[in-house]
This record gives structure tokens, sequence and C-alpha cells, in this order.
């Protein structure tokens, strides 16, 4: 796939992006570590020419890619890390920032642009619910799917047909959730709206989502389509709640990494190229799956995103993560040509045949699949 995250043709200074970017990025940090601030909500945002807070812009995620989706166990019952722990993940960012510098010097562009990223704030974790920061246990029933389930990721998995891989190995789709968190590059979100529409379009396999706006949840529920319509990203719905937009998604394609019907598998709510994410993309989805976002803009440049999950077939519990969005309107979205290079369900297949076994999970470049 293409490199596109090189954002910026001038060479930024390490010191300049792993100081300025965490801290227009990162929460309020209170003096209780062990609390989750709450999201600020008293910015009045600027209004479209019909009336609509203005959320539109460009809001790539690469600045928080290093946060985990679970909390270490080294940080306790800690949101936060404390001032000496960040000024560590400073630093570890700012030889990163180096190291992309000297290949701008070079000409030479390499992982460095592929894979960037800078401090990330002060949080533990993308998830603040529950807060231990681990993600609920799954159900036996799910666990069962999820250890008996086959993606590009899975070790010992004897490849047949394009049925033993996943939506992501295909380029098809990451899926939702999945979709709305961090990977280690084509991180790219962008916020486009019209009257009687909010649309978030994202980098990484170019999946749009076209949200109608209506005028409460109440409107939303009687919008619903019948059980049996489903689509990868689910039916999403929004509404205003002061400024802050909010989003319910349902009907999402329910299924596992298990049957042999390909028309019967489904993609993981969670990508394991998330860090904190349990490995495999093999975490079944159920028909009772459940998203509810919300955006708030908390200042002219930052936006808090927040998402819940639900889906009690596979989740012990509901779980919530937060994620801060960025303004960079200098991010650039390039063609994400997945299919076109997707050399490795071929190769696969073929070294399954030849008796080539993959025993790691993924594939021989580090990636699953078409990545």
């Amino acid at each position: 796939m293409p490199v596109t995250t090189l954002k910026k043709l001038a060479i930024v200074s390490a010191s300049a992006l792993a100081l300025a970017m965490p801290a227009a990025a990162q929460d309020v940090v209170p003096d209780d570590l062990t609390t989750i601030a709450p999201v600020p909500t008293d910015f009045d945002p600027p209004r479209t020419a019909w009336g609509d807070p203005d959320l539109r812009g460009t809001f790539p995620i690469d600045n928080i890619a290093q946060l985990p989706m679970q909390r270490p166990a080294r940080y306790g019952d800690r949101f936060y890390l404390t001032e000496e722990e960040y000024a560590q993940r400073q630093e570890e960012a700012g030889r990163s920032d180096a190291a992309y510098a000297a290949e701008d010097e070079s000409g030479t562009i390499g992982m460095g642009h592929w894979v960037e990223s800078d401090a990330s704030g002060r949080r533990t974790s993308l998830l603040v619910y529950p807060e231990d920061g681990q993600l609920p246990e799954m159900t036996e029933w799910a666990q069962e799917r999820y250890q008996a389930g086959r993606s590009s990721w899975t070790p010992n998995t004897h490849f047949e047909w394009v049925s033993d891989f996943d939506t992501w190995d295909r380029c098809v789709t990451r899926g939702f959730p999945a979709s709305m968190f961090p990977f280690r590059y084509n991180n790219g979100i962008r916020v486009m709206q019209a009257p009687g529409f909010f649309i978030i379009s994202l980098e990484m396999i170019h999946d749009a989502r076209v949200i109608p706006v209506v005028a409460n949840k109440a409107e939303a529920d009687a919008m619903r389509w019948p059980e049996n319509v489903r689509t990868w990203m689910g039916q999403s719905i929004g509404w205003w709640e002061g400024n802050t937009m909010v989003i319910e998604t349902t009907n999402i394609e329910d299924g596992d990494s298990v049957s042999q019907d390909n028309y019967e598998r489904g993609p993981s709510p969670l990508n394991m190229a998330t860090f904190g994410v349990p490995p495999f993309n093999t975490i079944p989805t159920s028909k009772q799956a459940n998203v509810m976002e919300r955006l708030t803009m908390t200042g002219p440049d930052h936006i808090v995103y927040e998402l819940t999950y639900s889906d009690p077939e596979v989740f012990t519990d509901k779980w919530t993560a937060r994620l801060d969005w960025t303004r960079d309107e200098e991010y650039q979205f390039f063609e994400y040509a997945c299919h076109e290079g997707n050399v490795q369900i071929r190769n696969y297949i073929t070294a399954a045949a030849a008796g080539v076994e993959n025993t790691e999970g993924g594939a021989v470049d580090g990636e699953g699949g078409g990545h």
C-alpha cells in the first residue's frame, strides 16, 4: 500500500513535534491520576451555514497510534502517566522524529514516515471503561470461536481458499468499529457535513460513513433497517445533543472467522494491528452488536471521540474507548491500492499447498494478507 503519512514537506524538528502535538491533543490531567477527566463541554464551535456545530476538517489519529487499547500492567489503576513517565515518552518520540528527519535529508523515505507517530499524550490506554483499562472477558461462546478462527494472523493455519482469510486480508474492510481505531499507518480521518448528513471518511481502505442526521434517538430508532439487512459498517444514524454529535450504529455484519462459508465470515470488531488488542483478528460479532459514538469539539482544532461497544453475546460487559483527534489540514489522503498489490492471499495458499506452514502467524513481511 502507498506511503500515506507524508504530511509535511518541510522537515519538522524533533523537539517541536514531540512537544507541540501532544500538548494539543492530551486531556487536562487531574491531580488524581486514577480518575478520568470529564470531556470538556464549554467550547462553542463555529456553525455551518445551516446552523449545526461545524466539526469539518482533517483529523489524522497517527499522533495517538502508540497508545495501547488496553492499559499495560505497570501503570496499575492510573488513567494517566506521571510527569516523569511522560517525559520519557516524549524522549522516545523525539528519537523517532530524528530518524524521520534523517530520511528526509538523505532523500530515502522508508519506514520512518510509513510508521509515524508522536508522544501520544499522557493517557495510559485508549480504554476508559472498564476502569481497570482491560477489555471485558469474552463469553464462552465467543472464546471458542475466537480460538478456532482463521486469518493470515493465526499460527499453524493451513490455507486452502479465500475463506481462510479475514476481510482485511482480502482488502474488503477492517470492519466496524475496528476501522475507527489507529493502526501503524493510514490513520487519516476526514469529517464532512451537509444539511442532514454527517460524513466520516477513512483513509484505510477508503471506507466512508455517510450518516443521516435526525432530531433525536426516537427518530433514529424509527428509521432502523430490518434485522436481516446488514453491512460491514452497519447502519449509523446521528443526532445532536447540544454541541456533541451522537451516532448509534446497529445492523453490523455478524459472523466469525470459523465458518468455511465465505458469506458467513465477519470481521473482528477490534483489529490486532491497533496496539494492545488481542491477537489473530478472530473475535466474532453477533447480531446484538451496538456502537454508540460521541464527537465533542473541545477547541478549534480538537475533537474528543468516544466509542462504546456492546455485544452481550461476545463480551461480558460493554467497553468504552476515548480518542483525542487533533486537526492537521496539511495531512493528505493518497490512493489506497490494496487489492491491486495483494499477492499475499495467493502466496499463502500456494505455500500451504507446497507444505510450507505459517507457524508464527502474520505474513513474512510482518503484516497480514495484502498489507
